[in-house]
């Protein structure tokens, strides 16, 4: 197939070379280079005319990128699993299939909210730069001390895939499992994980350690505020590695500041990327990374290998194996 009849695609950053090497088999492809997301205008200007998009979460996909790549565009697919970046309804209307990469990234993502939680309860980042700045003394019984997490109660705030994970890690330390989800896990799901579903207020007031794992939307915007923030004890510490609007970043400074709450762990962080003189990240009680929760070797080689699916299967017309909209494929009347 000559380069003119291939379809043509933009790669929004590096990937595996498995996957590139695919992808640039059976398109012409033009992959962004740089560590670092294009800026808008680059971005506008490469999507012009393309039969395909392999976005990233730094890339806004809406009715002007859409307008841009024009009538030739088949496929937006995602690397990652929130689509929160892109309107998906826009692409549904011009018959655009969306992909996304569920499952793959669910126990590597819980496995370092765990991470998280045992980090700032632990005191771990303090404890690491109260040995490079050569504070480091003498051994004391007081030394950046902090909570128990065996034997604690660990509020899960959304249960699904992620949630059940980390409710499944807590048991492994004797927690005590609640969780706030819209539906029921179900008996079954709720007795093998010892995770009891109650009211959001009444899981702010009863965990040590909240962890929130609920998709961004209108009514999970700011679900964390000075109002919720204020429900939770004193002592607890607040995990994020959902998105990070779900958090009021003013709030949660508030809070830590004055003792409403007494930690935070974030991966994700409103605005994102964080700068470096953002006023929480100037605080000890608030650890914050930048959104590494998937960056596992395997889970990201897999994340690009179902990406890829997904691109070149909506290239050819077929349905995605992963597809966010698959009511794009409904015969129109």
């Amino acid at each position: 197939m000559s380069s003119e009849s291939r379809p043509r695609v933009f790669v929004a950053r590096r990937i595996s070379e498995a996957s590139l090497e695919r992808i640039g088999r059976q398109t012409d492809a033009d992959v962004w280079a740089d560590d670092l997301p294009p800026p808008r205008d680059e971005l506008l200007r490469h999507v012009d005319g393309v039969d395909g998009v392999l976005s990233m979460v730094t890339e806004r996909v809406d009715d002007e990128l859409l307008e841009r790549a024009g009538p030739r565009l088949k496929v937006v697919s995602n690397y990652g699993v929130g689509v929160d970046h892109i309107d998906v309804a826009a692409c549904t209307r011009r018959g655009i299939a969306v992909g996304n990469t569920p499952g793959v990234l669910t126990e590597t993502t819980a496995d370092f909210a765990f991470a998280l939680l045992l980090a700032a309860a632990r005191r771990v980042p303090e404890g690491h730069d109260f040995v490079r700045e050569d504070r480091w003394k003498a051994w004391s019984p007081t030394l950046l001390n902090g909570p128990d997490v065996h034997h604690a109660t660990l509020g899960i705030v959304g249960f699904g895939r992620i949630g059940r994970e980390v409710a499944k890690r807590g048991r492994g330390f004797d927690m005590r499992v609640v969780y706030y989800s819209r539906q029921s896990a179900g008996p079954e799901d709720e007795a093998r994980l010892g995770a009891r579903r109650v009211p959001l207020d009444e899981l702010l007031a009863a965990s040590d350690f909240v962890s929130l794992h609920v998709p961004l939307s209108p009514e999970t915007h700011h679900l964390m505020n000075r109002e919720t923030l204020g429900k939770m004890r004193r002592s607890a510490i607040l995990v994020n590695t959902s998105r990070g609007p779900v958090v009021d970043s003013d709030a949660l400074y508030e809070a830590l500041q004055t003792g409403v709450i007494a930690g935070a762990a974030l991966d994700v962080t409103e605005p994102e990327p964080m700068a470096g003189s953002h006023q929480l990240v100037s605080l000890p009680n608030c650890l914050i990374v930048p959104h590494i929760a998937s960056a596992s070797f395997g889970t990201r080689a897999k994340m690009a290998s179902i990406a890829t699916e997904n691109l070149l299967a909506g290239l050819a017309h077929a349905p995605l194996p992963a597809c966010v909209n698959p009511e794009v494929y409904a015969p129109h009347t």
